[in-house]
């Protein structure tokens, strides 16, 4: 086992936005698009897309908001094109910043997010001026509540399917694949019956941003700004999140 273990950082960050509902669903309609759009709409062939389905409805979203991510995925939108476009630029004290959003109007998209980031000190910057200072693979958390996951057997499982690491952490082991053995390893975990309580290919800074205590409240608010736009999917920074 090796590597750095990110799973409580990360909730962290994720229960202090999470007290807005709007982000829970808009976190719910991110997963249920994506697994749309890789494995299509039908639930039976598509259990990755049940189980965002399933996560969904236990934190009571709306079947409109549900149905509406997969026609996004699907283009079962009459008359309507998404576009997923990238990002990046820097927040308040340097943040490296990245956001992904997938949108109806790439014009009113990049209006709205730049006016996001000129009103908390950032700018938006050229393709690729952020993405060098991140590492883009593959993350899965397996859920080990009652501790009963033999390790050395997930661990041989998650390799042979072709994780790169894999690191123990307080009731969950964290994998790492590169982008393109991602779906594989997720699929054949799922398969052996692991409760995955994560699963995407996401961006990881190399190094992180100490800010100042008025600059990381211009920052969450650079995030909170960003998240509440209806076209944004992910966003990823390199803040040091104090305590």
């Amino acid at each position: 086992m090796s590597g750095h273990s990110k799973w409580h950082n990360i909730q962290k960050r994720k229960n202090a936005q999470d007290a807005k509902k709007g982000k829970i669903f808009m976190r719910h309609a991110k997963n249920i698009y994506t697994a749309a759009k890789e494995g299509g709409a039908d639930f039976e062939m598509n259990p990755g897309l049940r189980t965002a389905v399933d996560n969904a409805k236990s934190d009571n979203m709306p079947s409109d908001n549900i149905d509406r991510a997969i026609k996004k995925a699907t283009g079962g939108l009459d008359g309507v094109h998404y576009e997923e476009i990238t990002y990046e630029g820097y927040g308040p004290g340097g943040v490296a910043v990245i956001v992904n959003v997938l949108t109806d109007s790439k014009n009113r998209a990049a209006g709205e997010i730049r006016h996001a980031f000129r009103k908390y000190n950032g700018n938006l910057g050229e393709n690729g001026s952020v993405t060098f200072m991140f590492d883009r693979l593959g993350y899965i958390v397996v859920s080990n509540e009652d501790g009963s996951i033999d390790e050395d057997a997930m661990s041989m499982e998650a390799i042979e399917a072709g994780a790169n690491d894999i690191v123990a952490g307080e009731g969950v082991y964290e994998i790492y694949t590169d982008p393109e053995n991602f779906q594989s390893v997720r699929d054949d975990l799922r398969d052996q019956g692991y409760e995955l309580a994560e699963a995407e290919v996401t961006y990881f800074p190399q190094t992180y941003t100490p800010l100042s205590e008025d600059n990381e409240q211009k920052m969450t608010n650079l995030i909170d700004a960003l998240e509440d736009n209806e076209d944004t999917q992910d966003i990823h920074h390199n803040m040091e999140i104090s305590d």
